[in-house]
């Protein structure tokens, strides 16, 4: 039979709706998997970027508990943000922002002190860059930068400057060799702050 001229189609179709089975399977197997990995990293990226609460020798869930018990959930009031208190005084801000990349979403948080000035740190915890040049802004070492930053007056808070050029207090080196990248981040962050500033004045 397998000589036949007809065989050739049924024979890819029985093997197409075999192996599409079995993807759907697996995919509808992992996917929650899947979904509890992603927002993990969405809550280590929270804490990372808030002062004094993010600890890498803690477990995933004992970081999970930190987050449920530490962080307040978003808000009007907030912008958006959560919040971290400490005697029912705001501690920090956390903002979750988002943007298009060069090649993709760029997903981060960015901590914020109470004088809404003050950069407490800075993580992203989804984005699909270039490996080895665009991908560096999820590295610890550039994020590092971050911390302590002061935001600049008017409606650019944040600046990337030239990797090896002068630094002001509101300033990061951007990525060697990463140009549209570092532009989206720059453009991701103040656009984001901007956004938030005005929801929380209003």
């Amino acid at each position: 039979m397998i000589n036949k001229k007809w065989f050739p189609v049924p024979y890819m179709f029985v093997v197409t709706a075999v192996l599409s089975a079995v993807i759907i399977g697996f995919a509808q197997f992992t996917s929650g998997r899947v979904a509890a990995n992603e927002t993990l990293n969405f809550e280590l990226a929270v804490l990372k970027a808030l002062p004094g609460i993010y600890d890498s020798n803690l477990s995933s869930v004992e970081l999970h508990n930190i987050f449920e018990q530490k962080l307040t959930q978003p808000t009007k009031a907030s912008g958006g943000a959560f919040l971290l208190k400490q005697n029912d005084k705001i501690v920090a801000y956390a903002l979750p922002i988002e943007g298009q990349g060069f090649w993709a979403p760029i997903k981060a948080v960015i901590g914020i002190k109470p004088d809404k000035k003050t950069v407490t740190g800075f993580a992203v915890y989804e984005q699909r860059e270039t490996p080895g040049l665009g991908a560096e802004v999820a590295k610890k070492e550039f994020c590092d930068k971050f911390n302590g930053l002061k935001m600049a007056d008017g409606d650019k808070y944040v600046y990337f400057k030239r990797p090896g050029s002068e630094l002001q207090k509101c300033d990061v080196h951007a990525v060697t060799g990463a140009t549209q990248t570092s532009t989206r981040l720059e453009k991701i962050i103040n656009d984001s702050i901007k956004q938030w500033r005005t929801k929380i004045n209003n």
